[in-house]
């Protein structure tokens, strides 16, 4: 799947337990149902043949959706299962070796959590940054100092790649993170954690063009 900055406007990243009441793969359809353009599958207790097997459940789930799906941390899960590509933290696989691995033509997505960070991103192995936290949550608990709004736009204005703010969001902080000029945010516990994960993907409705740039 050809990736668009367009996709990272609404990320999903799961959370095993949060999903586990109507299961990660239907939370993830209904929420792909209201509004989210991105899927990263997230599951640092699992296996990388359970992430493989729940990874391909979701890529057929997805097929027709035009929501890339990306495995974060196994990037053997990703080429196994055929996502459209990974994401990795500054402490994972060096980037230039998850490129190689992974082939040309999958996404893969870095997490950043400063400017120097950002600013070492090489643009030729990555397709999208992940920024922040700009709010501590409890989803992952080894997170690093949160950077707030103010830190996420310093972030957003040394990258010359998209980028998707990351850390503690929900609705009420769209007009904050639009306001950044990042490209679109990531949330888990906004959407996996609710009872109707379509309705809470609506809540973060907004006109493509918003995110876009």
């Amino acid at each position: 799947m050809a990736f668009h900055r367009k996709h990272l406007r609404l990320y999903l990243v799961t959370d095993r337990d949060l999903c586990a009441k109507l299961g990660l793969v239907e939370t993830v359809m209904r929420a792909v149902a209201g509004g989210v353009t991105m899927v990263q599958l997230r599951d640092k207790t699992a296996t990388t043949a359970q992430r493989t097997e729940l990874a391909i459940a979701l890529r057929h789930a997805l097929r027709g959706t035009d929501v890339p799906l990306v495995i974060n941390d196994d990037i053997d899960a990703a080429v196994a299962a055929d996502a459209d590509g990974a994401h990795i933290g500054q402490g994972d696989i060096d980037p230039a070796q998850a490129r190689a691995l992974l082939g040309r033509d999958k996404i893969l997505g870095l997490s950043c959590e400063s400017v120097e960070m950002v600013k070492a991103a090489d643009a030729a192995l990555v397709d999208y940054l992940g920024l922040g936290p700009v709010f501590g949550t409890a989803t992952k608990a080894d997170h690093a100092q949160p950077v707030g709004f103010d830190g996420l736009a310093r972030m957003v204005a040394a990258s010359s790649l998209p980028t998707v703010a990351i850390g503690g969001l929900k609705s009420d902080h769209i007009d904050s993170v639009r306001a950044t000029n990042a490209d679109g945010m990531a949330v888990v516990s906004a959407i996996c954690g609710q009872s109707d994960p379509c309705a809470a993907a609506r809540a973060f409705a907004c006109a493509p063009s918003e995110y876009a740039r």
